[in-house]
């Protein structure tokens, strides 16, 4: 499996994104939307808005949070074959 992960610095569900995915020793190639040029575009052109983190696994687009409920942990557990308790 292939992941990139699209986040910002200043992002709090990127951490937790990025945290999860330790946990889990899950690799994954990251791209800062902030310091590499046009990966914000990249995220727009793909999702339709700027909103991060994103997950983009073997090509397919995935949001792994919603906004006003964080990260998406039972849900990324499920899709990564792990468990998150």
């Amino acid at each position: 499996m292939e992941l990139t992960v699209y986040t910002a610095a200043w992002c709090r569900d990127c951490r937790e994104a990025k945290r999860f995915l330790a946990t889990h020793n899950i690799p994954y190639t990251e791209v800062d939307i902030e310091q590499t040029p046009g990966a914000a575009d990249t995220v727009l052109a793909n999702v339709g808005k700027r909103a991060i983190p994103q997950f983009v696994i073997d090509g397919r687009w995935v949001q792994p949070y919603r906004p006003g409920i964080g990260f998406l942990h039972d849900e990324m557990a499920e899709l990564f074959g792990v468990s998150d308790s």
